[in-house]
């Protein structure tokens, strides 16, 4: 007898319909086959869904088992098959009728004594089984609320091989589960920390502000201890809140990455990564025979964070580029080709030498000029190119690090941020762009144009620190997020003045 079972398979982040095809032959010798480039975890999925049949009192006929997993020229992986496979073949014995599988999805792994155990990926499975119109999905009772995030969808989390083939029977009822998301939005704003406990650094603050304002990226750079990782740590309470379909994307790779927090069925902050210098370029960018996420997808709409930038090797740091133009990674093996999503706001912090004091007045720097060099030469032009603001970061003095509070805290930082945003929204709304970090060509152009005031003050700057034609750029970008902090239409001379104060490298010939 033949039965039909519908699961799906993952591609990157997204899902593809797995229709697991299974024949009960009584004639021939008994003999177990499985066709369809099943791989590792799926081709081992026999001895455990025969175990979790048998102890679950399900008895098969002894016959010849033939299990096809289709589309056959496609690559399938993981644990999430022994859930299907097992209803197929209690489907093909007869235990079940056709109609009682009929427009399911499946995914769970199985336990010896048949209890369904979670499994990665299952929110992009449930996204997909909506699309294609599916009667319901059954998952493990750990994976329900993270599936049931999806809308239009009944998602039922069972417990036990046992407990689902009498749901579909008709048996027992099992209702649909329903994800308190709610509660999980109203939760996103409980921040244990604020750039009001920072003391001093108020220039920092200020660059952070423009920084998140116009999601450009930023580097800092001073001595230890100055509060750069401080700084840095805060950024992510200042962001303008994830949307219900961003939130869902950064979800469907954590999902993926099997790094969604049990409690948490949807992602609803922005990510914020801080991966150590010993990281390797395929634990950042994600890689693997069959390729997984990195760090720059897991900070996709969040923040990554660099802490000791120059201390990570330079090919790691050099396969940055790609996303951080692109604002995806895309992953070429052999046998595949895949694309994550890693549109993030990179944040770096660096020493200004080996030593780390060039810059503090109150320690003598013990690095000779070529050390310097050679140390600041580990940062390539083109990846620095791509960060937009570079600010210095001295050491506190007393004076500021008595106060008990300082400053300008984190609500009136993501006050002034959110307007900004809405400013750019409104600018940019027929446009494929979303801030002023991503103008470039006619939309710079049309966006960031100059009076003549304006110019003849940033050509005199251009001329007298010697800065290149990527620095212009950047500083009509970085201006005009000023311009937006101020609520002002054009940009004006102490918008670029500002501006120019955030390009530090370029004046002292860094890049």
């Amino acid at each position: 007898m033949l039965s039909r079972v519908k699961s799906a398979a993952l591609l990157g982040i997204d899902a593809f319909t797995v229709e697991l095809e299974t024949d009960l032959a009584r004639q021939g010798m008994p003999a177990f086959t499985m066709v369809g480039l099943a791989e590792g975890a799926v081709r081992e999925s026999k001895e455990r869904v025969f175990s979790a049949l048998r102890n679950s009192n399900f008895r098969l006929p002894p016959s010849r088992i033939t299990v096809n997993l289709a589309p056959a020229d496609v690559r399938k992986d993981g644990s999430a098959y022994d859930l299907p496979l097992a209803v197929g073949l209690v489907a093909a014995a007869g235990i079940l009728t056709s109609d009682a599988v009929q427009g399911f999805y499946f995914a769970g792994e199985l336990s010896l004594s048949g209890r369904l155990k979670p499994v990665h990926g299952v929110l992009p499975l449930a996204i997909r089984a909506r699309d294609e119109g599916a009667r319901g999905l059954i998952v493990p009772l750990e994976n329900a609320d993270e599936a049931a995030v999806v809308e239009g969808l009944n998602v039922h989390g069972l417990e036990t091989l046992g407990q689902t083939v009498s749901f579909l029977s008709g048996e027992v009822m099992v209702p649909p589960v329903s994800s308190n998301v709610d509660r999980l939005w109203a939760e996103r704003e409980n921040f244990h920390i604020d750039f009001a406990e920072v003391k001093g650094q108020e220039h920092a603050k200020r660059a952070i502000e423009i920084a998140a304002a116009g999601n450009h990226n930023l580097i800092f750079v001073g001595p230890p201890g100055s509060g750069k990782t401080m700084l840095a740590s805060r950024l992510p309470t200042v962001l303008p809140p994830l949307e219900f379909e961003e939130a869902l994307e950064v979800t469907k790779i954590y999902s993926v990455a099997g790094m969604l927090p049990r409690d948490h069925a949807l992602m609803v902050t922005r990510p914020f990564r801080a991966p150590h210098h010993t990281i390797s370029d395929a634990g950042l960018i994600g890689g693997g025979a069959y390729p997984r996420p990195g760090e720059v997808s897991l900070a996709h709409r969040g923040v990554l964070f660099l802490d000791e930038l120059p201390e990570f090797k330079k090919p790691v740091l050099e396969v940055l580029r790609q996303p951080l133009e692109a604002g995806r990674v895309t992953i070429s093996r052999a046998a595949v080709s895949m694309a994550f999503p890693a549109a993030f706001m990179l944040v770096a912090a660096m020493n200004p030498c080996p030593c780390g004091y060039l810059t503090d007045e109150r320690h003598s720097c013990t690095c000779s000029p070529l050390a310097v060099q050679r140390y600041r030469s580990k940062l390539s032009g083109p990846l620095l190119d791509r960060i937009d603001l570079h600010v210095d970061v001295p050491a506190v003095p007393y004076k500021d690090l008595k106060l008990e509070r300082s400053g300008v805290d984190s609500a009136s930082m993501r006050s002034n941020i959110l307007a900004c945003r809405k400013i750019q929204a409104a600018r940019y709304a027929k446009a494929p762009i979303r801030t002023n970090a991503e103008l470039s060509g006619k939309m710079l152009n049309d966006h960031c144009s100059l009076g003549a005031q304006e110019h003849s003050f940033l050509e005199t700057a251009v001329d007298r620190l010697g800065l290149s034609a990527r620095a212009f750029t950047r500083i009509l970008r970085i201006a005009r997020t000023i311009a937006d902090l101020e609520n002002a239409k054009n940009i004006g001379t102490p918008h670029l003045a500002e501006a120019i104060n955030y390009r530090t490298m370029d004046r002292e010939g860094v890049v």
